[in-house]
């Protein structure tokens, strides 16, 4: 399989559908195609968890982890090694959505689960992964580019800064 660089994922990416009707109580945000690039070109090229691995994207909602994970020669069976996903971030009407989803995740992955999570629940997190009795370990900070996709939104398109880290979770191995 040819290697991707980083622009041509990108911009095969930016051909991917978004939600025509978003709903507010799925908390559905589209992973924009220069997150979903970064996100899946780290993991691909620094840890190698994506070519020759069986990949699930929970919470896929447009499919964009899905398809960059397919470019970059995942395959996509019922059990899988890697799981990438955008859950959900437990706001509005879906308090604590984002720990249901990572720890589900955990319970699919063989081998890692890659998640994007706001930087202001990262405590949260860190305890939980404590609790599971797992290793989690921030391997990015991205800025989020959120565009205005539901009517309360004021702005056309907010940036937020260090809005989703990438969190590596890797199950414990015991003896």
């Amino acid at each position: 399989m040819k290697k991707l660089k980083l622009k041509e994922l990108e911009s095969c990416l930016q051909q991917v559908d978004t939600f025509e009707s978003p709903k507010l109580l799925l908390e559905q945000y589209p992973t924009r195609p220069h997150i979903a690039a970064c996100m899946l070109y780290t993991i691909h090229n620094t840890f190698d968890d994506i070519e020759n691995k069986t990949i699930a994207d929970l919470g896929c909602g447009c499919g964009m982890l899905s398809i960059g994970s397919a470019m970059l020669g995942a395959g996509m069976l019922e059990t899988f090694d890697t799981v990438i996903m955008n859950p959900p971030f437990g706001t509005k009407h879906n308090k604590g959505m984002d720990i249901i989803f990572l720890k589900t995740a955990l319970q699919m992955a063989k081998t890692a689960v890659y998640s994007l999570h706001k930087t202001s629940t990262r405590q949260h997190i860190q305890k939980k992964a404590h609790e599971w009795e797992v290793k989690m370990e921030v391997i990015a900070e991205l800025r989020y580019d959120l565009p205005a996709s539901y009517k309360f939104h004021k702005k056309k398109s907010i940036l937020l800064t260090s809005f989703a880290p990438l969190t590596k979770c890797i199950h414990l191995i015991s003896p």
